[in-house]
């Protein structure tokens, strides 16, 4: 308790102060208090000099009137005393202690409104407050309304107020002269301060004279000044004497740096020409203190004169009349005083007509219990609780001006609201002094709260509450520069590039209403009522009633234009009269939008607003265009082909002057007339980002709902945004550049997805066509600074696919090369990346088009030809954009897409393969080319390096499994050609055999047979297929060798394996009849031809055995035949469309459109002869045995003359099926008799599975 309250050297805030709590007790009543000087303009506190007995106070000291900064501001005046302050207090204190408004602080006042307040329940004299609310902070500043009026009379304003006011007290107040005692009271009390000032005989009398009485007698009153919408003297404009503490540097991009008015306000206020402090709205007191009383916090503004001295060093100083008692509103002034300023003791001076008596020390929580001066410092309490539960429950509307007032001798207390007063009388804004200081504090705490916002979201709602007030309350031509400020940060408040995050409290959707906030800034108030209310102090010594409450006026009647009366004074003595509402905070709503696209048209209304202040400042309107903003700008559509890419050329080399950051300041005035660096300059640059951004957001919402006709549009808007942006900056920062390749990479992805969904092109264009009277104003703004040509060529709608991709790849390309710019390229490694992907894309995209342009030229030829220059042309291209694509993908170490732009390329081999296909003359298939060879080789090379870049099947499966596919695919070809067409004339009939081996095993060793997956059937039926084509080469070659033994019997171990693997995975099939009967009637045909070389009947008896046993094995084909057509005649007796099945891929896959009957009769037509012929050479064998037949032997001759006899008598003529079932029927007579059993060679196919080597073995790379 013993702590001085003025910390710090002079002028210096008290950074350290300390926190000293005072309590007192009277009995049972306590009340607590703390105090903290959070500011301090006065030095350390001297010890007062105690004047001698019979010191003559009415003659003046030396020193006396001279700046003293121990007295504070009472050193200047004669007024010699602390309670004047200066006009609209509050807000200056505001300014300087910003972060704690709006939350912290339940009040901001002068100490002398507090006083008046908690004394009205003993006072009859008259209150006048204005009340304003920020947030939970009420600001109030004495209203002296007689002041008003003296004013009003010669500006004419407010008369709408002076008639009101009238009429409520009933009379026309006239003011008060003061008396000569008023200023004899005065000037001696200082005279007595500078008398007390120590040191260097500073209080010595200086010689009698007899002008003292013109000095005492003749003291001007002083009146305040108000702003200068009134009256403006140059010494409104003074700089307070010190910096204060927490005066709070805001951001750049918020602050007001100077916000002048334009030029033509010559009568409006000049609030920052000198900063904060100008105009009168400024902190003068001599410290600011943190007064909590009970749970009541405020920042109070004290002028007492503080001196050390006594048991503690901090003591105040009060002189009194001897011959009057000290009353109930002195001691409480006294006692309030002291607890404000954490002075633990008062000397009170006595004197008799101006000469010294004696000195009397009181402590200060004995002050309550003097004699005639007895109070309850709990009634106090609960007298402040009151009246700050009824200010803050019904002072609801920030932004409006509340006027708290009380008749002279009246027990009522009224509660109007000026703010909607002066709207009902139809006034205008400026004439409410109140209302510029108001919209100003409200921008300052908001743009404070700004700051704070960007790490806790739950004040969005608040600040934005605030600025929408203060916009309200601001007139655009007066002052364009705080409401383009106040529409850029509630711009701001929108989250674009994430969604909101709902974190209770001030951001939920429920509550508040968008005038409950405002903001004020600091006016001047008026001195005189103060001093009426301190004279009526010292005439009201009689008054002592501890509780009492004056109502010696009739209550006035009721006022309907009041917002809430208190019917009794007494009532604030009562506890808990008026709830605690104050100790609730208002919930203040932000609009939460999981909509993306809700989000950003609230960010571009915001902008246009300030867009339009912006514009409206600008005075320079001759050399613009007439243009009218509800006129829509056309947005150009051009039909274009691949004949426009010089056009196209000419455009990207603009596009990449303009993103380059500019090195060259900007001296001269922009388009629309702004000069560099002013506000209208910064404060259009950042709107001007902020709608590109907003913009970006939109476009990128569209593409996700694949509107891309809208999303096109969108991007076009954000593109001329920055480019109005870039017209009206001299250099272009790196996040502004890497937010422009953002825009230009979205840009290249609209223009790739019109161009792979042509066919809703007519959707596309009406959804580009539109546009919002919103975007064409802002269009309208944007104009005013640049054509917002530089991007057309990038943003138009085009109607041809190919020119779409190269304006996509163009758009890459800037972005890359922007990202790939000294002045970015250290900050955008991973948008690069992101680049670079899109671009290894787009190449690949164009690299598939021509390559798909190309083989629909050769489908479309009628007649094979040469191969034309356009076809050529398209090969170089594809293969030029798949090359490029590589790049990019190795450049960001992107193996899986490298992959797939290399197994594209070897596609595009095959094609140029396909088209250098040799076509003799009667225009059929001639050899095979070695054009064609080169070209499949080169498609070999690709999928090669393809399958290295993926390394192995689990870095990604599905690409690893259709480059695997692919190379199987085009070794099988490559050796199907070999084989079908073979080239004779340049290479002999062994190397062609050993080619067509070598790609076959390839090919088969690619055939993923075990893994189950989506190719595994067609795996099969290629290696089935595979292994019945060499079976046939090496049956041809067993049959066409002649003298070399040991090859022939080569060829046909070879034969006999490759035909059994063939059975058996065609038989694993299920779906391949016809492919699995060829094969065992070959396998038939192979074993008829190796009897020729036999001369032993044994020995052919054994061949043809096994032939027959073979040949048996044809009704699995059969039973397969015979279902397919029983349910082909089934669907022709219901008919219901199939599903259709997916076809193979590959040449060699099986048609699934059915049975092929022709293939059927076909093969009926061999198998008849040959099962004809193996059971008559059988007859004849066992019949013309030589040894004594068995039983055996004639059980079997029996049966083969059955089946033979059925054979021969078949109807040829029979429907197919019933022909099929005869065979099934006479193969199943000879299967138990051969002793084959079902699926016996199926079976001895399966023995051998593991014969071959390359057939077993797992895929590997090559």
């Amino acid at each position: 308790m013993s702590a001085s309250p003025g910390e710090g050297e002079h002028g210096i805030p008290s950074d350290t102060a300390k926190e000293e709590e005072l309590e007192v007790c009277l009995g049972s009543n306590e009340v607590k208090s703390r105090a903290v000087v959070k500011y301090s303009a006065a030095p350390p506190p001297t010890s007062y000099a105690l004047l001698q007995e019979k010191t003559d106070l009415k003659l003046p000291p030396a020193n006396w009137l001279r700046e003293n900064p121990q007295l504070g501001s009472a050193g200047t005046t004669v007024l010699g005393s602390s309670s004047k302050s200066k006009p609209f207090s509050s807000f200056g204190m505001a300014y300087d202690f910003i972060d704690s408004i709006g939350d912290d602080v339940d009040v901001v006042s002068d100490s002398e409104n507090i006083k008046k307040l908690l004394k009205i329940p003993y006072s009859k004299s008259h209150v006048s407050m204005a009340v304003h609310r920020v947030g939970r902070t009420l600001l109030l500043d004495e209203l002296d309304i007689q002041e008003l009026f003296m004013r009003s009379s010669q500006t004419g304003d407010w008369t709408w107020l002076k008639e009101f006011y009238q009429r409520l007290i009933d009379q026309k107040w006239q003011r008060k002269k003061k008396s000569k005692e008023h200023w004899y009271q005065k000037a001696i009390l200082s005279k007595f301060l500078y008398y007390s000032i120590n040191g260097d005989g500073a209080a010595e009398p200086v010689p009698n004279n007899p002008n003292d009485v013109e000095e005492e007698n003749g003291a001007e009153e002083f009146s305040p000044s108000w702003p200068a919408t009134f009256i403006s003297t140059p010494s409104d404009s003074e700089e307070s004497a010190a910096p204060k503490e927490e005066r709070v540097s805001l951001d750049s991009k918020f602050a007001l740096d100077q916000v002048t008015p334009v030029p033509k306000e010559q009568n409006l206020p000049t609030l920052f020409n000198e900063g904060e402090n100008s105009q009168g709205v400024r902190n003068d007191f001599v410290r600011n203190i943190m007064w909590t009383f009970e749970d009541i916090h405020m920042l109070v503004g004290s002028n007492m004169p503080i001196f050390g001295g006594g048991r503690y060093p901090a003591v105040s100083l009060r002189l009194r009349d001897n011959n009057k008692p000290i009353n109930i509103l002195t001691g409480i002034d006294y006692w309030l005083d002291n607890l404000m300023c954490n002075v633990p003791e008062l000397v009170m001076c006595f004197h008799v007509n101006g000469i010294v008596q004696k000195y009397e020390m009181i402590k200060t929580e004995d002050i309550p219990d003097l004699d005639n001066s007895t109070f309850s410092t709990r009634v106090v309490k609960d007298i402040a609780q009151n009246i700050l539960s009824f200010l803050k429950s019904n002072c609801t509307k920030e932004g409006h001006t509340y006027w708290l007032f009380k008749a002279s001798g009246s027990d009522i207390v009224k509660l109007y609201d000026l703010t909607t007063l002066c709207e009902e009388a139809e006034e205008e804004k400026c004439q409410n002094p109140f209302t510029l200081p108001v919209a100003v504090l409200l921008y300052k705490v908001a743009s404070n709260m700004m700051l704070k916002a960007r790490q806790n979201r739950k004040h969005n709602g608040t600040i934005r509450t605030l600025l929408l007030n203060c916009v309200k309350l601001l007139d655009e031509e007066r002052h364009p520069q705080i409401i383009a400020s106040a529409h850029y940060m509630l711009s701001e408040l929108f989250q674009l590039d994430e969604p909101p995050e709902e974190d209770g409290g001030e951001s939920l959707r429920a509550g508040g209403s968008e005038d409950s906030y405002s903001d004020e800034e600091e006016e001047e108030e008026d001195e005189e009522e103060e001093e009426r209310e301190e004279e009526e102090l010292a005439e009201d010594s009689d008054d002592d009633d501890d509780n009492g409450s004056y109502s010696t006026s009739s209550d006035a009647p009721d006022d309907s234009k009041a917002v809430a009366v208190i019917r009794s004074v007494g009532e604030l003595s009562v506890p808990e009269k008026y709830k605690s509402t104050h100790q609730i905070r208002p919930s203040y709503a932000f609009p939460v939008s999981q909509d993306k696209e809700e989000r950003c048209r609230h960010v571009l209304s915001y902008v246009l607003k300030g867009l339009k202040a912006v514009d409206g400042s600008i005075k320079k309107e001759s050399d613009l265009p007439a243009a009218d903003p509800n006129t829509p700008i056309p947005l150009k559509y051009e039909d274009r082909s691949a004949t426009a890419a010089g056009a196209a050329e000419k455009g990207i080399a603009l596009l990449l002057e303009r993103v380059g950051p500019f090195q060259d300041k900007q001296k001269l005035p922009t388009r629309s007339g702004m000069i560099p660096g002013s506000w209208q300059h910064r404060m259009k640059l950042q709107l001007f980002l902020k709608a590109s951004k907003a913009y970006y957001v939109l476009s990128d919402a569209a593409t996700n709902l694949l509107k891309y006709g809208r999303a096109l549009r969108y991007i076009k808007l954000a593109l001329q945004c920055h480019d109005a942006y870039c017209s009206v900056s001299s250099i272009l920062h790196p996040r502004v550049l890497l937010f422009h390749s953002q825009c230009l990479s979205l840009c290249g992805d609209i223009q790739l997805m019109l161009a792979q969904n042509a066919s809703n092109r007519a959707a596309y264009l009406e959804e580009y066509s539109y546009q919002t009277k919103e975007d064409q104003e802002i269009l309208h703004s944007l104009h005013r600074e640049s054509s917002c040509q530089a991007f057309n060529m990038a943003t138009d709608l085009a109607t041809d696919p190919e020119y779409q991709l190269f304006v996509s790849s163009k758009c890459y390309e800037a972005g890359y090369d922007l990202l790939t710019s000294e002045a970015v390229k250290d900050h955008g490694l991973e948008q690069l990346a992101q680049v670079l992907k899109r671009l290894g894309n787009i190449r690949n995209e164009m690299g598939v088009y021509y390559m798909n342009q190309a083989a629909a030229m050769q489908t479309e030829k009628e007649v094979k030809t040469s191969v034309s220059v356009v076809e050529q042309e398209l090969w170089k291209k594809s293969f030029a954009c798949f090359d490029k694509g590589m790049q990019d993908f190795e450049a960001i170490g992107d193996s899986t897409n490298t992959a797939l732009l290399l197994c594209n390329t070897g596609r595009l081999m095959r094609i140029c393969a396909q088209a250098h296909c040799a076509i003799s003359t009667d225009q059929s298939r001639g050899e095979l080319s070695p054009e064609e060879t080169l070209y499949y080789n080169k498609a070999i090379d690709y999928y090669l390096r393809a399958m290295k870049s993926l390394a192995c099947r689990g870095n990604h499966t599905v690409v690893w499994d259709s480059v695997n596919w692919e190379l199987s695919t085009t070794y099988f070809t490559l050796a199907t050609l070999l084989q079908d067409y073979a080239p004779l004339s340049r290479k002999a009939q062994e190397q062609i055999e050993r080619e067509v081996t070598e790609a076959m095993m390839k090919s088969l060793k690619y055939c993923d047979l075990k893994t189950e997956s989506a190719r595994q059937p067609l795996y099969q039926y290629r290696a089935a297929t595979i292994h019945h084509r060499l079976a046939s080469m090496y049956h041809s070659c067993f049959r066409n060798q002649v003298g070399d033994e040991h090859l022939r019997k080569q060829h046909r171990s070879l034969a006999e394996l490759h035909y059994s693997k063939a059975v058996r995975l065609f038989l694993s099939l299920k779906d391949a009849p016809c492919e699995l009967l060829r094969t065992l009637l070959e396998r038939v045909a192979f074993a008829e031809f190796t009897t020729a070389g036999q001369s032993s009947s044994a020995a052919k008896l054994k061949t043809l055995t096994a032939a027959l046993e073979i040949m048996t094995d044809t009704r699995f084909a059969f039973q397969l035949i015979h279902k397919e057509l029983l349910e082909e005649q089934t669907e022709l007796r219901t008919p219901d469309p199939a599903e259709p099945t997916a076809s193979a891929d590959g040449a060699d896959a099986p048609t699934s459109s059915g049975l092929n009957l022709q293939e059927v009769m076909k093969l009926i037509g061999v198998f008849e002869p040959s099962f004809s012929f193996l059971l008559l050479q059988l007859i004849k064998l066992v019949a013309a045995m030589k040894r004594k037949p068995s039983n055996k032997d004639e059980e079997l001759l029996k049966t083969y003359k059955s089946v033979y006899s059925k054979l021969l008598r078949a109807d040829k003529s029979a429907p197919l099926h019933n022909r099929v079932e005869v065979y099934m029927e006479l193969l199943q007579q000879l299967t138990p008799k051969t002793g084959s059993g079902d699926g016996a060679h199926v079976q001895d196919g399966r023995n051998q599975k593991n014969e071959d080597p390359q057939d077993s073995a797992p895929p590997h790379l090559a």
